[in-house]
């Protein structure tokens, strides 16, 4: 074949690639292509496959309609109180129209980065740097609201502005290190001095309490020593005056025993007046005795004597007559009711109560907590223990 058809049809055939390399576009996910016509918008491709007018149509530019993620360079930003800071910042947008973003600016990537360092200086130039270091979220919500109410003529929604890093001068950052050095070594003073006013206050209650311990341990056993002496001086009377009226019993009833061995033995006037001469010498051995007469009517005093006591037997002496049988003698408590509690050796129920309490109280076991639940106790111990002394003086002095 001549070569001049070889040529004419691979001419052909070039101009049928071209054609339909001109005429077929295909576009990508998430990507959008605005197509012009003679140098006008005409239309945007949405993704798929597109056909053009060849020759005519144009592709001005793709657009990636995904969410791009932009760090920009730090930015150094004076803060109000005049320091130097570096701000890095990270914006996160993303193309809503595509038409907008080609034809409204010529580089949307651009004028974001650069509305952002100039919407971050005005923002951080109205804080302090203590403010600028805490106020992370309100910087990154400012920067977002003014980011996306200024971009949205260009066709792009800015979802969110953060923060990468702020870096203070280094001279700030050592200050601020020495500030945070300090307060640490102040918490930590703080808080020792905390611990030891704590155990000061430990120490300080648990003596109180074992002083209160102690003054509640001595009041209850002077209480008990009180009442004990108490009660034994209350029975030590109460057996004196027993003792005693039994001793005035005995010496009673021994001088009725006497006289009635008197009258029974029936003495003469002689034999009384021996034993009045058996007893002289007794009478006269007192110190205070000096002089000591005896009566010149002796003999006649015995007899008016025998005569007063006896009665003349058959040779008209006077003879003491025999009693009469004795009736056995009662106990002393039931001669007289009213002294039948003097021989009563029963234990006081009163004393022995307050006693149980007080043996209660000592076996209770020291409580960890400083209350008045010892106070109580000792109130209600005294009230029992004065109570059943009060019983124990009315029953005796009753």
């Amino acid at each position: 074949m001549d070569p001049a058809v070889w040529i004419v049809l691979l001419v052909v055939v070039l101009l049928v690639v071209v054609l339909l390399a001109k005429t077929v576009l295909v576009v990508p996910q998430a990507t959008s292509a605005v197509i012009e016509r003679l140098g006008r918008f005409r239309t945007v491709a949405n993704p798929g496959l597109n056909m053009l007018f060849p020759f005519l149509d144009r592709v001005r530019a793709k657009i990636d309609l995904r969410e791009q993620v932009v760090s920009f360079p730090p930015q150094s930003v004076i803060t109000q109180d005049n320091l130097t800071v570096s701000i890095d910042t990270v914006v996160y947008f993303q193309v809503t129209e595509s038409r907008s973003a080609v034809y409204e600016i010529s580089n949307y990537i651009e004028g974001v980065e650069q509305l952002t360092t100039t919407t971050l200086r005005n923002v951080v130039g109205g804080m302090s740097l203590e403010e600028t270091l805490t106020s992370r979220d309100q910087i990154n919500s400012q920067l977002r609201g003014v980011l996306d109410s200024e971009t949205s003529r260009w066709g792009i929604r800015v979802a969110r502005v953060e923060l990468k890093a702020i870096d203070p001068p280094p001279s700030i950052q050592d200050s601020m290190e020495k500030q945070m050095r300090a307060d640490r070594e102040k918490r930590a003073m703080i808080l020792n001095a905390e611990g030891e006013r704590e155990s000061a206050i430990k120490t300080a209650e648990g003596q109180k309490q074992s002083q209160i311990l102690a003054a509640e341990g001595s009041k209850q056993a002077a209480i008990l020593n009180a009442e004990g002496e108490r009660q034994s001086n209350i029975l030590r009377s109460q057996g004196e005056r027993a003792s005693k009226y039994l001793t005035a019993q005995g010496e009673a009833k021994a001088i009725e025993k006497t006289f009635a061995a008197v009258k029974r033995a029936k003495p003469t006037p002689e034999m009384l007046a021996y034993q009045y001469l058996q007893t002289l010498p007794e009478m006269a051995q007192g110190d205070a005795n000096k002089v000591w007469v005896v009566p010149s009517e002796f003999s006649k005093s015995l007899e008016g004597f025998a005569r007063m006591l006896g009665s003349p037997d058959e040779e008209g002496v006077f003879r003491y007559e025999p009693p009469e049988q004795e009736v056995p003698s009662e106990p002393p408590e039931k001669d007289d009711p009213s002294v039948s509690s003097w021989f009563d050796m029963a234990s006081n129920p009163e004393v022995a109560e307050a006693v149980r309490a007080a043996e209660a109280v000592a076996r209770k076991e020291v409580p960890t907590d400083l209350s008045s639940t010892p106070r109580a106790g000792g109130s209600a111990d005294q009230q029992a223990l004065g109570g059943g002394a009060g019983n124990s003086e009315q029953r005796t002095d009753g």
